[in-house]
């Protein structure tokens, strides 16, 4: 009843302890408070319950009943960190118990097996038992061993098996009373998708998992910890945020655990800082170095104490005391062997640079820098950082390009085990002051062209290779998948103060096999394994194309102008400026949007020229009267291009990196592609342009009404040599990869795209919204478009703000005449725009179109 009705289970056992009750059923009753104090309370009351079942169960004479209880007992002993003395007590209960009895001590110390990281002997038990369990139709415990059995082959990487087993589980659950045991195998499932880098199908299954135990009325903050792990590596750090303090408001209501709570705020401040709130951070964590302290739980609290020195630095604080602070957490993580040492040295030292306080800096970061020769990837890569810190101090800006190189091809290696773009993407963030380290050094010792590699270097790097597809490659993902379930639960064992030796054994033997089958894979990928090559691309600009690109130093813009065989560097505006301009543009078109609002057009145009000075300064007078292609940086990515006056009457496109705009030059179409059109529902002008293309391309497939669905349409775009899709699109700031198109059926996501084998050669999506992106991590932008541009598309047409239907159609047939007449996108779209009525509102629809690519 414990795993069915918790509450009810704990009132029933205290009820029969009232009755002195004797030894037999006394030795039941303590076990169950033990099981819920183990599962649900304190790990310590747990083990003095189940300690007095087993001495009551051995004055019962009862040897299966002895043997039972010694089981919870070493299950118990073993998260309480007492390995030896857990297993000790499994081998007492194998020899006392026999039959069925023997097979539930055997599932159960197959469970510690796996908690301990050796898979093989817990698939041994586990195959020992699940037969027993069978014959004796003991259908609860045969459910727990199917369970148990996925769960170590997901860590093993058989996903197929994994899936199986959790079917198999769930159907023989189905046919029981145990809700808890339910709720945990859906939240299990949850950790899977996620350790797959299925973060929407996580999501849901925890949601579901909630929803179970909010049934049952048994605490779920757990469950609310494992999401904001969730949450947070897919660059939702403002939600995980929104859910952990949620969840402490909740446990303060019903008088909850404090070890839960404590967990909960430093899982807050750790959102917090990832949001960009160091305040918030320093709030929660500072609440929560009290608790840990007070429970006396010194590994918490010094991770705690970390985050509250991280974000107080973030804030803008710097002291000798915060430098002393930051060296104290770092002895203290070192003496732990906590993989966050070399972290808290990084940051000692980082401060003590700040202070300009360079002896002490030094000592710090020559510690933190001993990690880049071993270790997990991240931690590595924080010694490299720490090493190209110390290179600059000592005005090495040779050393300071090497240590850069370095960590960035660690982080590299890193972000290939991550499937999931959004999570590539969001892994960038670690490398983002080794790319700005690099620029710096490199502005002041290489030129233009050094300045250029470096920019390049760190910029979009999600579209140089196409996102994982599991079945293109099986055996990396079931790699991916244990490496990630093993470094997760090696973490949680050193959070939990739980053994990890085995666990980190089978995380490096993983990562090696990982890095063997990535470096295959980046072979495979269209342009995976290209460095960028500044010949390579002015011979490719030639004379009259000009590449602009972008990069942002100490908050200025600097102009990159390349072409004529040569490389030049200006200095523009603030990009803090910029931004604010870009917004005020923003705010501009969706006024023009809608009739009557013509009196805005000229401080529009007026803000269109501040920016040009703000972004591109007196490069502006340099671009030739050639084709020009912007690359700016993922804050910008907003800005309407074709607003600036330089850039007005150009063949104007955009890319989010020189390296992509290359990779789409070389994307040849396909020889046999066909056109589709696509015709979403709730358009204003019902995508009045579609039928007249569809009389233009007679043999063009036409989706509409009950036909545009998202399954057939993926089935027609893959492959296409031109897609035009009009339908409603919304952008997702919260979560990008659900930016969607709305189909007849419901919304087309990113995710979706992502499943094509080739997207279309081209693609024009003409409504709005369907240019906005996410800037997340160092530079990367996720959205419709950049899904879309490393799945073979080299050119898109699309809208980065609200438009007005009825105006994007004349817009629209424009530009397809000049795609008729053999022209690229972006010279259709230039044509396209100067073929518009002179209105307000024909001039906004046309700026908020822009071309992407280079088809």
């Amino acid at each position: 009843m414990v795993f069915a009705d918790p509450g009810e289970a704990l009132a029933r056992a205290r009820a029969l302890l009232d009755a002195d009750p004797d030894p037999l059923h006394a030795s039941v009753a303590h076990q169950v408070i033990g099981i819920w104090q183990r599962d649900f309370g304190d790990l310590r009351l747990a083990l003095h319950h189940l300690r007095r079942a087993r001495d009551l169960a051995a004055r019962a004479d009862s040897a299966d009943r002895e043997a039972d209880v010694l089981a919870t007992l070493g299950v118990a002993l073993v998260h309480a960190g007492r390995t030896r003395q857990g297993l000790a007590a499994f081998e007492r209960g194998v020899a006392r118990g026999g039959g069925h009895t023997r097979a539930r001590v055997l599932y159960r110390r197959a469970y510690v097996w796996w908690v301990l990281g050796r898979h093989r002997e817990a698939l041994e038990d586990v195959r020992k038992a699940v037969p027993v369990l069978r014959q004796a139709e003991d259908v609860i415990w045969t459910a727990r061993a199917l369970t148990l059995r996925a769960t170590v082959h997901l860590a093993l990487g058989a996903v197929e098996r994994a899936e199986a087993d959790f079917t198999a589980a769930e159907a023989l659950w189905d046919t029981t009373g145990q809700e808890h045991d339910k709720a945990d195998a859906v939240e299990s499932r949850g950790l899977a998708a996620f350790r797959s880098g299925d973060v929407p199908v996580a999501l849901r299954l925890l949601d579901e998992a909630e929803e179970r135990y909010a049934r049952l009325g048994t605490p779920t903050f757990m469950l609310n910890i494992r999401r904001c792990e969730v949450l947070m590596a897919a660059g939702l750090a403002p939600e995980a945020l929104a859910e952990a303090d949620a969840a402490i408001k909740k446990l303060d209501g019903i008088g909850g655990q404090s070890t839960r709570k404590a967990e909960l705020l430093l899982a807050a401040a750790r959102a917090a800082r990832l949001a960009g709130d160091p305040h918030t951070a320093i709030a929660r964590a500072a609440l929560a170095v009290r608790l840990f302290a007070g429970q006396r739980r010194t590994w918490w609290e010094t991770h705690a104490r970390l985050v509250l020195i991280g974000a107080r630095h973030a804030a803008g604080r710097g002291s000798g005391r915060l430098v002393a602070d930051a060296a104290a957490v770092a002895e203290k993580l070192a003496s732990f062997g906590a993989p966050a040492a070399p972290e808290a040295s990084l940051l000692a030292g980082r401060i003590a640079l700040g202070l300009g306080w360079t002896a002490d800096a030094e000592r710090h970061l020559a510690v933190a820098a001993r990690s880049r020769r071993g270790g997990p990837p991240l931690a590595r890569m924080t010694g490299w950082a720490a090493q190209a810190l110390r290179a600059r101090a000592a005005g090495s800006a040779r050393g300071v390009l090497e240590a850069c190189r370095r960590g960035l091809d660690v982080l590299d290696d890193h972000r290939m085990t991550l499937g999931a773009s959004e999570l590539r993407a969001r892994a960038t963030e670690q490398g983002a002051e080794l790319a700005a380290l690099a620029q710096r050094a490199s502005l002041v010792s290489g030129g233009p062209r050094r300045l250029l590699v470096w920019s390049e270097r760190w910029r979009a790097t999600v579209l140089s290779t196409a996102p994982t597809r599991p079945p293109a490659d099986p055996e990396l993902l079931s790699g991916m998948t244990a490496f990630r379930e093993i470094a997760s639960r090696a973490e949680a064992a050193r959070m939990e103060g739980r053994p990890v030796v085995a666990l980190e054994r089978e995380q490096r033997r993983l990562e090696r096999e990982i890095r063997s089958r990535t470096l295959h894979m980046r072979g495979e990928a269209p342009g995976g394994g290209d460095r960028f090559d500044v010949g390579r691309l002015l011979e490719r600009l030639g004379d009259e194309v000009r590449l602009v690109e972008l990069a942002v130093l100490d908050g200025r813009v600097q102009v990159l102008l390349c072409g004529q065989g040569r490389v030049r560097r200006f200095e523009a505006g603030l990009l803090a400026e910029a931004e604010t301009e870009a917004e005020h543009v923003q705010a501009g078109l969706r006024r023009l949007a809608h009739p009557g609002a013509e009196a805005r057009l000229p401080v529009v145009e007026a803000a269109g020229r501040r920016l040009e000075e703000l972004l591109l300064g007196p490069a502006a007078a340099q671009l030739g009267s050639g084709p020009v292609v912007v690359v700016p940086p993922g804050r910008l990515h907003r800005v309407p291009w074709a607003l600036l006056p330089s850039l007005r009457e150009r063949v104007l496109s955009v890319s989010p990196s020189a390296g992509s705009w290359l990779r789409a030059g070389e994307t040849a179409p396909p020889p046999d592609g066909c056109h589709v059109l696509v015709r979403g529902p709730g358009l204003a002008t019902g995508g009045a342009e579609v039928p007249e293309l569809a009389g233009r391309y007679g043999c063009a497939t036409v989706l509409e009404d009950g036909e545009a669905r998202v399954p057939r349409v993926l089935e027609e775009l893959d492959g296409a040599a031109l897609a035009h899709i009009a339908a409603h699109g919304t952008f997702r700031a919260d979560s990008p990869l659900f930016s969607s198109l709305r189909m007849a059926d419901g919304p087309i996501v990113v995710h979706d795209f992502e499943r094509l084998d080739r997207s279309p050669y081209r693609i024009i999506l003409s409504c709005c919204d369907t240019a906005r992106l996410a800037s997340v991590g160092a530079d990367e932008l996720l959205g419709l478009v950049t899904a879309l541009l490393p799945l073979g598309t080299a050119g898109v047409v699309a809208c980065s703000a609200p438009v007005n239907d009825a105006a994007v159609v004349p817009l629209m047939l424009a530009l397809h005449k000049g795609l008729d007449a053999g022209l690229s996108l972006a010279e259709a779209l230039r044509d396209a725009r100067s073929a518009l009525p002179g209105d307000a509102l024909h001039q906004a629809t046309g700026w908020a179109f822009s071309a992407f690519g280079a088809a």
